[in-house]
């Protein structure tokens, strides 16, 4: 059985997911990171997460080469990047963008994300046109609902990006 292509990502784009900055630093210091829609959750126990990157993306060669990286996990008002770190095109999607180094792996924690998740390549599976890695949890955090009472996520549906809301 053929499953048309167009008609794949049509029905799985009715499936809404966060938006993520995957990133790294390579060892000139240099920052690097990409759009990633398909983060989840594996492991509580050992903690592990996992992300799909294409086959052919440089950037993420850059990023299993430092064998570390970091999850940044947008909030609603960040569409802008969400579309700058998608784009190839975009040479240096981190030009002008404020970002902290996270406390294990030392990989770019952007500013106004809502969570971040610092973690080391466990392990990375061939998986069609993408690979499936396999983070390892080394240290993590979310916004304080203190300071930030609305850390609303930046999710993506049907092509689109919108924010969540909430059944009263």
């Amino acid at each position: 059985m053929t499953i048309d292509p167009a008609t794949f990502r049509q029905v799985l784009g009715h499936f809404p997911t966060s938006v993520t900055v995957v990133a790294a630093t390579a060892a000139d210091g240099t920052p690097i990171g990409f759009t990633i829609g398909s983060f989840t959750s594996v492991s509580l126990d050992p903690p592990l997460v996992g992300f799909l990157p294409q086959v052919n993306s440089d950037r993420w060669a850059a990023i299993n080469a430092t064998g570390s990286f970091v999850v940044n996990e947008l909030g609603a008002h960040q569409s802008e990047l969400c579309w700058r770190f998608a784009k190839s095109s975009v040479l240096d999607p981190f030009d002008g963008v404020a970002w902290r180094p996270s406390p294990i792996t030392g990989s770019p924690i952007i500013e106004g994300a809502i969570a971040w998740i610092d973690c080391a390549i466990e392990g990375v599976i061939d998986a069609g046109d993408h690979h499936f890695v396999l983070g390892r949890v080394l240290e993590l955090e979310h916004v304080d609902p203190e300071t930030e009472p609305d850390p609303n996520p930046l999710l993506f549906y049907r092509g689109q990006l919108g924010r969540f809301q909430p059944h009263v």
